[in-house]
């Protein structure tokens, strides 16, 4: 009872910063709160005697004996009802800036090419280039016959070479090609895989399109739809994924120099000639040594097929093109599995009515059994790993320079005599999982930091947008002296002030710790005061950014109303 007497004495006394209280009635408070011991009472009354003398010495100022009072903004004052909500607790502060890079993000940065304002470099080039290669236009010259548009695409432009021999078709039986398009409704980039030479004759395949439309994962790049098309010149099946720019494939990164298509050993002349074991050992081994893999980086991809292949199989669909040639690689190690659905509607088996869920766990099976080889051909760094007679090889190179873990998982998932699954790869890669976890939490907080250092730079860019549409504005409501004159004649000068500072020996003084201090300072509309003097040193002017924020805001508003279409009435 006695701290609700001393919280209506404490309001009765604050009454607001423009009421000076009776210095009587002031003591009586401070020892009636005394009095009651209310400790809690005591703290809110030198807090708000200390916040009325902080406002009172802020808009106010005494100079050669005259005080000059200074308005403030309703966004920029102190309110009894925040102070009292605000006892015992931080008081906020009132600027937007960019805090800088937290100490946990500090040490995951590269040391090299840091900037304290602007994002990183790497993140800058990769972003740039990726822009670059979504926004590639084909030659026409080098590809005349590309039809303008096909269904609702257009500026298609080849992202392989286009296979020109008829006798050139993939494992599929049909020759293939991708291409980089635009939606012409929506403006969205997409990777378009065409078919060449395919008749669709069974429609009841399409019920797996379906399922492959819905399905949506990170590791995975989604099938948007799928259509027939006669705008290349024959009847093309074509398959509309997610085009993500500056990817590779698996085969490209870490197959180059062992195999240029599957897996085919390129250093035979005839590929289905028989080699000399003791050349597909040494072959083996020179690949292995010369260019072994981190066991990390396998156990990072292993987490990754496997986390695509689970939601996969548990939607009732089978992967059926787990090939280095199928998996592309994008920033940060992320795996995807590409052309998914291909293999459901160009090999459409007749028996598949009869029972589609037996073949579909049959194909499950054949997934996993890829995946081994695909795990086993990369602790290997060679694709000869996966043939018949090589796996014994592998399998020896693998036990000799790996884990036994990573052996385990090879032999479990070669194995053709026990009923697999994807589940229970999980004990074998075990605490592995935090390991992955923890690299991209890693990432993330890197790029959230990156992120917020964009946010301030677009807010500060806003600023300037707002400055540069008032500042040496030519005419504006036919008055040639409008941005000469008035408020905006101060943000002229402040303008100068910001960007046009020269040295003693009057050389250009550019710093853009000044420059971001200054525009942070405008945006929130501080009290602090600056001096600005015009260019012939005439005039000086001693205004606040407050002051200026306001000049700012009504100015543009002027020049945003006037820019709106007004409505002829006739």
């Amino acid at each position: 009872m006695e701290s609700a007497n001393a919280k209506a004495d404490l309001w009765e006394y604050v009454g607001g910063p423009t009421v000076k209280p009776n210095p009587v009635a002031e003591n009586a408070v401070e020892k009636a709160a005394w009095i009651r011991n209310d400790q809690k009472a005591r703290s809110e009354v030198i807090l708000c005697i200390n916040i009325r003398d902080r406002i009172q010495a802020a808009f106010q100022e005494n100079v050669g004996g005259t005080t000059y009072f200074y308005p403030t903004s309703a966004e920029n004052s102190v309110t009894t009802n925040d102070t009292l909500s605000s006892v015992n607790s931080s008081v906020g502060s009132s600027y937007q800036v960019y805090p800088g890079t937290p100490s946990h993000v500090t040490a995951l940065k590269s040391k090299t090419g840091s900037s304290s304002f602007f994002i990183a470099e790497d993140t800058r080039m990769d972003i740039l280039n990726r822009n670059a290669l979504t926004l590639l236009q084909p030659d026409p010259g080098q590809f005349p016959d590309l039809p303008q548009d096909v269904d609702n695409y257009h500026e298609l432009c080849p992202l392989e070479p286009i296979p020109t021999n008829s006798l050139q078709k993939a494992l599929i039986g049909y020759q293939a090609s991708m291409y980089k398009a635009t939606h012409i409704k929506t403006g969205t980039r997409h990777c378009l895989r065409r078919i060449h030479g395919f008749r669709l004759q069974n429609t009841k395949c399409m019920t797996y399109v379906d399922m492959w439309k819905k399905l949506i994962h990170s590791n995975i790049v989604q099938l948007k739809e799928v259509f027939t098309t006669k705008a290349f010149g024959d009847n093309s099946m074509v398959f509309v994924y997610d085009f993500h720019p500056g990817s590779e494939t698996l085969l490209t990164k870490h197959f180059a120099s062992d195999s240029m298509n599957g897996y085919v050993d390129p250093f035979a002349t005839d590929p289905s000639a028989p080699r000399p074991y003791s050349h597909h050992k040494n072959s083996i081994l020179r690949h292995q040594q010369n260019n072994k893999l981190p066991e990390a980086l396998i156990w990072n991809y292993i987490i990754q097929l496997t986390s695509a292949l689970r939601i996969i199989h548990v939607a009732g669909l089978a992967c059926r093109s787990l090939d280095p040639t199928k998996i592309i690689i994008t920033v940060g190690n992320r795996l995807r599995l590409s052309c998914l659905g291909v293999m459901d509607v160009i090999i459409n088996d007749t028996s598949t009515a009869s029972n589609p869920v037996g073949l579909i766990q049959h194909y499950q099976q054949e997934d996993l059994t890829s995946l081994g080889k695909l795990v086993l051909a990369l602790a290997c760094k060679s694709t000869m790993a996966v043939q018949r007679e090589n796996i014994s090889t592998a399998v020896e190179v693998v036990t000799r320079t790996y884990t036994t873990d990573l052996r385990n998982l090879i032999m479990y998932l070669l194995s053709p005599q026990q009923r697999r699954s994807v589940t229970d790869l999980m004990p074998m890669i075990g605490a592995r999982f935090y390991t992955q976890l923890d690299s991209v939490q890693t990432r993330t907080d890197v790029l959230e930091n990156e992120v917020s250092k964009e946010m301030e730079n677009g807010r500060l860019f806003r600023l300037l947008v707002k400055l540069g549409s008032i500042n040496e504005r030519p005419e504006f409501n036919m008055d040639g002296t409008w941005s000469e004159t008035g408020d905006r004649y101060m943000l002229k000068l402040f303008r100068d002030y910001v960007f046009h500072q020269v040295t003693e020996d009057g050389r250009p003084w550019l710093d853009m710790a000044h420059v971001v201090q200054c525009l942070n300072k405008l945006d929130t509309g501080v009290p602090e005061k600056v001096c600005l003097m015009s260019r012939d040193e005439q005039s000086i002017l001693v205004v606040s950014y407050a002051e200026l924020k306001h000049c700012l805001e009504q100015s543009y508003d002027e020049v945003l109303n006037a820019s709106a279409p007004t409505d002829n009435v006739t």
